[in-house]
């Protein structure tokens, strides 16, 4: 498959190595500091731009009906109008916050413990994570994510990082050293507390998940989920 990279930091990096272990070409790399190759060349399309970029890389090749995979936070508020040019080019879209198969299996977990816990309102639930100090919004788009799953299967109404409330998810967000990315949620109540966490090691989990999204996505057409990807 015939790959572009749109955005060649970190995680770029990363992808083209997983992507090239599997056999694809690279034709394409776009980023605020080189453009190399061609997007027109491109199979698929896998943005890690930052957020600033994003929207304007994601619609480059959506333009061209080249279906894209991304992982870039922070540029939601324009997510209904990438799926609409998605649709207006029969083409494909696929975002998630966190290709991760781990991240995924963790959302799924964090889903079904949201609802086992919903009856118990003793229980206050939070959320904390962690990354590196390169990472350039909070709370990560995982936090939200999680945040997100336990609001739709229970009684609370809205996730916040600045204050706890009754109906509130309480976010913390902290930036260090290298961490690639840790994400705990927790239930406390006077008596007792239940925790999970899911802890990343390196990059490369995120990486492969995004090149499986980009292999599963080719030739598709329509708005996906990594939940899509993994049949959850």
């Amino acid at each position: 498959m015939k790959l572009a990279l749109l955005g060649y930091g970190r995680m770029g990096k990363a992808i083209e190595e997983i992507a090239l272990e599997r056999g694809h070409q690279i034709v394409c790399k776009l980023d605020k500091e080189e453009s190399e190759g061609s997007l027109e060349e491109a199979d698929t399309a896998i943005n890690f731009s930052v957020p600033d970029a994003a929207v304007e890389n994601i619609n480059k090749a959506l333009n061209l009906s080249i279906p894209v995979v991304c992982g870039t936070t922070g540029w939601l508020d324009a997510y209904d109008e990438v799926t609409q040019t998605a649709r207006k080019n029969n083409t494909a879209f696929l975002y998630a916050s966190n290709f991760s198969v781990g991240v995924n299996l963790f959302f799924k977990l964090n889903k079904i413990l949201a609802k086992m816990m919903g009856p118990h309102k003793d229980y206050k639930v939070s959320i904390q994570e962690t990354h590196h100090i390169h990472k350039l919004d909070a709370p990560s788009g995982t936090a939200i994510t999680l945040a997100e799953g336990i609001i739709d299967h229970s009684d609370l109404t809205q996730w916040k990082m600045a204050e706890e409330g009754p109906e509130t998810v309480f976010i913390e967000s902290f930036r260090e050293g290298e961490v690639p990315g840790t994400h705990s949620i927790k239930y406390q109540s006077n008596i007792d507390e239940i925790n999970i966490e899911h802890k990343a090691h390196n990059r490369k989990g995120f990486a492969l998940g995004a090149v499986i999204a980009a292999e599963w996505i080719a030739n598709k057409k329509g708005i996906f989920k990594m939940e899509d990807v993994l049949n959850l």
